[in-house]
């Protein structure tokens, strides 16, 4: 087990840096010049450019930027934002724990929704079965952005249930301006997992040594916990990892549509007024969140499946 958590620690780490390199040169090879931001409109001197560019270390070559840059990100210091002026890390740190929460209560509605939808469906065939398959078929085909119309228009404005936008003052109200939005997001996410979590299911039913198990006279209670939802769980494990790592991009959409102060909203606004350091921080922090959710759910999977253990130590 400690080999494969080194394994895939060390598998995140080279993902990270790869990653940064990618984001750090896109961002500052992309047409355009980042002291355009600051300048906007207006014509500047030779002299005025060359002083904004050597404040910027523009005028350094794109490695020793790119030095500077990881090096202070690993100290914490992300830069300053070329917008504002605050520092990086104070306009990412404002809206993080906004995010954060609303992917917890998204991914609460997607396991208790996604996971009790797929096992009606894998345990009763037949009407039971088809009906959730027809739900399901339903809910992968909403986009987050039409899933939020919808749900404003009826629990907002229609009903006065939540707000339309926005999530006020105090904990009580952050979390009920968060319920239309972690709806939206789950919408998708739900129907695919309970898809997976009914095959998976169903897999192992048909299985021959749960067959004869049943047919010796175990109780169906003690199959379907020992042998069959066991079994099932790694690949739905992995689904939760990759549903949980893709519902933070979907915030960038979801977010803006109900003006929620989060991460996603800040990357529409900072994209639109190129704020460099800004993009360049959100980005990644959105790849850190898919690779460390993938880690924990192979993580997760060793722990439910002890062969993976075992591979990992002859590995």
């Amino acid at each position: 087990m400690g080999r494969l958590l080194l394994h895939r620690l060390g598998g995140l780490v080279t993902t990270l840096l790869l990653s940064s390199v990618v984001i750090f040169g896109s961002l500052y090879l992309a047409p355009g010049s980042p002291e355009n931001v600051l300048f906007g409109s207006r014509a500047p001197s030779a002299a005025a450019r060359a002083a904004v560019r050597h404040q910027l270390h523009l005028d350094q070559p794109l490695p020793v930027r790119y030095w500077d840059w990881l090096t202070g990100a690993l100290h914490g210091d992300l830069g300053h934002s070329m917008v504002t002026g605050q520092s990086v890390a104070s306009r990412v740190g404002s809206g993080l724990g906004t995010t954060l929460l609303l992917v917890a209560m998204s991914m609460v509605l997607v396991i208790v929704f996604g996971l009790g939808l797929g096992a009606v469906a894998a345990l009763r065939p037949g009407r039971v079965d088809a009906a959730a398959n027809a739900l399901t078929s339903v809910s992968v085909t909403i986009p987050p952005f039409v899933a939020s119309t919808l749900l404003i228009s009826v629990f907002a404005v229609r009903l006065g249930w939540f707000p339309a936008s926005g999530t006020g003052t105090g904990f009580a109200d952050l979390l009920r301006g968060l319920v239309l939005p972690a709806c939206a997001l789950a919408v998708v996410s739900c129907g695919f997992l309970a898809r997976i979590t009914r095959n998976s299911l169903r897999e192992q039913l048909e299985r021959e040594h749960v067959q004869t198990a049943l047919v010796r006279g175990l109780p169906r209670w003690v199959v379907l916990r020992d042998h069959v939802f066991r079994n099932a769980m790694p690949p739905v494990v992995t689904a939760i990892g990759l549903l949980t790592s893709g519902l933070f991009a979907s915030t960038l959409v979801v977010e803006s549509a109900f003006a929620v102060p989060g991460i996603g909203q800040l990357t529409i606004q900072s994209v639109a007024q190129k704020d460099f350091p800004v993009v360049q921080a959100v980005a990644l922090l959105l790849v850190a969140a898919f690779v460390i959710c993938n880690a924990l759910s192979d993580l997760a999977q060793a722990l439910i499946d002890p062969r993976l253990r075992t591979a990992g130590r002859t590995a």
